[in-house]
C-alpha cells in the first residue's frame, strides 16, 4: 500500500510537471516558472525514492544499507527549500532574491547535516518502512532523522502560513490556489508530524512505529494531491475563464451566423470548419464567417432603415448600446432579404457613409442577441423574419 501510494504520488506530481513544461520551454529564464517546475520535479522524486521497492533497489545497488535514507532525506530538503523560494518568488518585493537565497543557504546546511551524521553514525540493518522509528534512539543516525522532519516541518509551516495570510489579500483564482497550496502543505506537514510523534514515542519506550508506517505515507500523499492543485489552479484558472467565455461567445453568435447562413453558402464565404479545435478557436472561425457575410452585405446596407431604428429603439430602450444592436438586427434581416431578391435594384449606400459606423467585433454578440429574440422598437419598421435553417456549419 505505501509503494502504491508514493508512486501515485510521484505519477501525480510529475503530471503536473509534464504540464508545465511547454511554458517552461517558452520562457526558460523566467525564475517563477522554474521554481514551480523543481517543485514538482523535488517533490515527485521524494515520492519515488520514499517507496519500499525503490529503497530496496538502492540499498542493493549500492551495497550500503538503508543509503537510500540519506538519499531521501536529501531530496525531501531540497524539496522544502524549492518550496520556501516558490512562495519567496511569488509574493516577490524588493528583498526577494536576498530572502531567497537565506532559504537556499539554510536547507545547505541541513543536507550537509544529514549527509554528515549518516557517514558518523551506523545503521547496519535495512529497515525500509520504519527506519526513523527504529533507530530513533541511535546515535547521529537520531540527529539526522530529526533534521530532515524539522527541516521538512518549519518548510510546511512557513509555506501554510505565508499562502493562507496572502489569500486573504488577494482576489479570484490566485486566492483559491493560495487556499489549496496553503491546506495541501498542512496536510504534508502531517508526515513530519505524525513521525516526530512515533519518534517521541519511541523515546518515552511506547511503540508507535505504525504512525511511520501507515500514516505518514498516507498524509504526504494526500499533501501531494492538494499542493499540486493549489500550484497549478493560479495557472490553469484563467485558461479555463477564456476557455468558457469563448465558448459562450461562440453559442451566443449562432443566431446571427444562422441569419447570414443563406449568404454564406451561396457565395462560399464560409471558412472550412476546424475539427477537434479549442473554444477559442472555434470562436474565431464564428467571428471570421460572419465578419465575411457583412462584407458582402455592405452594399445592401439600408442606412435611412438603420437611422430610423436606432432612433426608435432609443425612444423605447433608453439604451445606445442596445439600441445600436436592434438596429444592425434590423439592418441585417433586411440586407438578407434584398441580397437573396434577383429583382432587388435599390441603389447601394453612398461609399464613405456607413462603412464609419459598421459594428465592433464586440457588439456582434448584441446584434445576435437582438435577433434572437426579435427585439424590435416599437414604431420601427419591422422586417421580415429570417427564415434559413440551421446550417449543418452552426
Amino acid at each position: 500500500m505505501n509503494a502504491l501510494t508514493n508512486y501515485s504520488s510521484a505519477g501525480l506530481l510529475w503530471l503536473g510537471l509534464l504540464l508545465k513544461s511547454p511554458d517552461l520551454l517558452r520562457h526558460r529564464h523566467d525564475p517563477y516558472l522554474r521554481s514551480i517546475c523543481a517543485v514538482l520535479a523535488l517533490a515527485g522524486l521524494c515520492f519515488l525514492l520514499g517507496a519500499p521497492p525503490t529503497v530496496g533497489a538502492v540499498n542493493r545497488l549500492s551495497g550500503v544499507p538503508n543509503l537510500a535514507a540519506p538519499v531521501t532525506y536529501v531530496a525531501i530538503t531540497a524539496y522544502s527549500a524549492a518550496s520556501q523560494v516558490l512562495i519567496v518568488r511569488w509574493r516577490g518585493g524588493p528583498g526577494m532574491r536576498r530572502t531567497a537565497r537565506r532559504w537556499v543557504l539554510a536547507y545547505t546546511a541541513v543536507v550537509t547535516g544529514i549527509v554528515v551524521t549518516f557517514v558518523l553514525g551506523e545503521a547496519p540493518v535495512e529497515r525500509r518502512t520504519d527506519l526513523d522509528t527504529y533507530y530513533a534512539s541511535t546515535p547521529y543516525i537520531r540527529e539526522m532523522i530529526l533534521l530532515y522532519l524539522l527541516g521538512h516541518l518549519t518548510a510546511c509551516a512557513v509555506t501554510t502560513v505565508s499562502a493562507l495570510r496572502w489569500a486573504r489579500r488577494v482576489r479570484g483564482w490566485l486566492r483559491a490556489g493560495l487556499a489549496t497550496l496553503g491546506l495541501g502543505t498542512l496536510c504534508g506537514a502531517g508526515y513530519s508530524v505524525s513521525k516526530l510523534i512515533a519518534v517521541f514515542a519511541h523515546w518515552a519506550g511506547h511503540d508507535w512505529s505504525a504512525l511511520d508506517r501507515n500514516v505518514s505515507p498516507a498524509a504526504a500523499g494526500l499533501g501531494a494531491v492538494v499542493t499540486v492543485a493549489g500550484i497549478l489552479v493560479p495557472l490553469a484558472g484563467p485558461r479555463l475563464t477564456d476557455w468558457r467565455r469563448a465558448r459562450r461567445t461562440y453559442a451566443r453568435l449562432e443566431p446571427l451566423e444562422r441569419a447570414l447562413d443563406d449568404i454564406l453558402a451561396r457565395r462560399a464565404l464560409r471558412l472550412p470548419r476546424p475539427r477537434w479545435a479549442s473554444p477559442a478557436t472555434r470562436l474565431m472561425w464564428r467571428q471570421t464567417s460572419i465578419h465575411n457575410a457583412l462584407g458582402y452585405l455592405d452594399a445592401y446596407v439600408d442606412c435611412a432603415l438603420y437611422d430610423e431604428t436606432l432612433r426608435a429603439a432609443l425612444r423605447t430602450t433608453g439604451d445606445p448600446q442596445r439600441a445600436s444592436a436592434v438596429a444592425w438586427a434590423t439592418v441585417i434581416a433586411a440586407a438578407v432579404r434584398e441580397a437573396a431578391d434577383p429583382a432587388n435594384t435599390r441603389p447601394p449606400c453612398p461609399p464613405g457613409l456607413f462603412p464609419d459606423r459598421a459594428p465592433e467585433p464586440a457588439a456582434l454578440v448584441d446584434i445576435a442577441d437582438a435577433l434572437a429574440t426579435g427585439a424590435l422598437p416599437h414604431g420601427a419598421p419591422e422586417p421580415q423574419p429570417v427564415t434559413a435553417t440551421r446550417s449543418s456549419h452552426a
